[in-house]
């Protein structure tokens, strides 16, 4: 039963996006009142794929209300994603899959970064763009990992089990 119960919570973690680590920050426009709009710089992980981070650079509304989480972000955000490590994927990876997923406003907006693999050129491509329920914006980043051998060993990793 404990058993069942790991393989449960593992399988359940893998599938969640991922969890970014704020880097750093830059005022752009001073509020008197309330937080600065600022650009906002954070890390994380490909949950799927070891071995492969991405940063991510997004705009943050200040003021009182950008404070109190009743502002809407704009949908301005930048994304470069490298190999920091040796890559092994952990499951099978699919086409558009969610890599990191976060709240640009207190409804309905977030902004996104989905994950595919490109067989030919052998490489992970990170795709961030922004999105409402009805409404999304054509401002989008893109960012290419091309998988290759790291270390002193050079071992190419296997290529991906990938559903498109």
């Amino acid at each position: 039963m404990k058993r069942l119960i790991l393989a449960a919570g593992a399988v359940l973690a893998l599938s969640l996006p991922a969890l970014s680590e704020e880097i750093g920050e830059v005022s752009t426009v001073f509020k008197l009142l309330g937080a600065n709009h600022k650009i906002v710089v954070e890390a994380f992980d490909d949950p799927k794929v070891e071995g492969v981070a991405c940063f991510l650079s997004r705009a943050k509304t200040g003021g009182i209300r950008g404070s109190l989480g009743l502002a809407e972000d704009t949908s301005d955000a930048s994304i470069a994603c490298r190999q920091t490590g040796p890559i092994s994927y952990n499951g099978t990876l699919e086409a558009g899959e969610d890599v990191f997923k976060q709240r640009t406003s207190i409804l309905f907006k977030k902004l996104q970064v989905v994950r595919f693999y490109d067989p030919a050129r052998n490489a992970l491509v990170y795709l961030s763009y922004s999105d409402k329920i009805i409404e999304g914006s054509p401002k989008n980043s893109v960012s290419a990992v091309a998988v290759a051998p790291w270390g002193p060993e050079g071992l190419m990793p296997g290529k991906p089990d990938y559903d498109d």
